[in-house]
């Protein structure tokens, strides 16, 4: 396979999934078998933490977290879940996970190779750089006239999706276990019967009556 057609399939695989969190396909989504069944290395799930983390940066989790740089406090995206997000077979990426590691550390190296970084071969090569360098290199991987910039945004926005909405767990379920996006961005609790209700009006008055046969459920007559 072709280096363009790999692309091509990363792109295409990653923009598909992410249309399917952001519209609300993936509830109604079936996983398949292969799906499921994919099992990642350490190496590849540390390097896409690590990509997660320059994304929406947190503290380390451990003392010896390599993933993690710990640049700010509290929780980030890998806390946040960015890699279960990545790994729902609902979304069919696991076998297009390796091949995103491999382009990111082969893109690490060349940039720690320009530098005259040393890297340690025991571990990925993203994940090998300092916070300031995974910045500086994600900002050039996410610029307008990189090759692979799409590939690299639509990374970037599943690590923002993980915190920002805890896609890969029902609503409830995330403020029940204090999602920290969720918690950070003091989502409200749903009422005592699961639903969420909103008697303050967002623009301070009402901008249209409902017809009077609405559904309970909101539904037009």
């Amino acid at each position: 396979m072709s280096d363009l057609l790999t692309r091509r399939r990363l792109i295409a695989g990653l923009a598909g999934a992410l249309a399917a969190v952001t519209t609300g396909a993936l509830a109604r989504a079936a996983p398949s078998a292969a799906a499921a069944a994919v099992p990642l290395s350490g190496g590849v799930v540390a390097t896409l933490e690590a990509f997660a983390d320059t994304m929406v940066p947190g503290e380390k989790r451990y003392a010896d977290d390599r993933a993690v740089a710990g640049a700010a406090s509290g929780a980030g995206a890998v806390q946040a879940g960015a890699i279960a997000l990545l790994r729902l077979p609902e979304l069919e990426l696991g076998p297009l996970l390796p091949e995103l590691a491999v382009l990111l550390n082969t893109r690490a190296t060349a940039y720690a190779l320009a530098r005259g970084r040393v890297l340690p071969p025991t571990r990925p090569a993203f994940t090998a750089l300092d916070f300031a360098d995974r910045t500086e290199l994600a900002a050039t991987l996410l610029r307008p006239a990189e090759t692979d910039q799409k590939i690299w945004v639509l990374l970037a926005l599943f690590s923002a999706a993980a915190f920002d909405t805890a896609a890969h767990l029902h609503t409830t379920e995330a403020i029940g276990e204090r999602h920290p996006g969720l918690a950070w961005l003091r989502f409200p609790a749903p009422d005592p019967d699961g639903l969420w209700r909103f008697p303050q009006y967002s623009y301070g008055r009402r901008l249209a009556w409902e017809h009077p046969r609405t559904t309970t459920g909101g539904s037009p007559a």
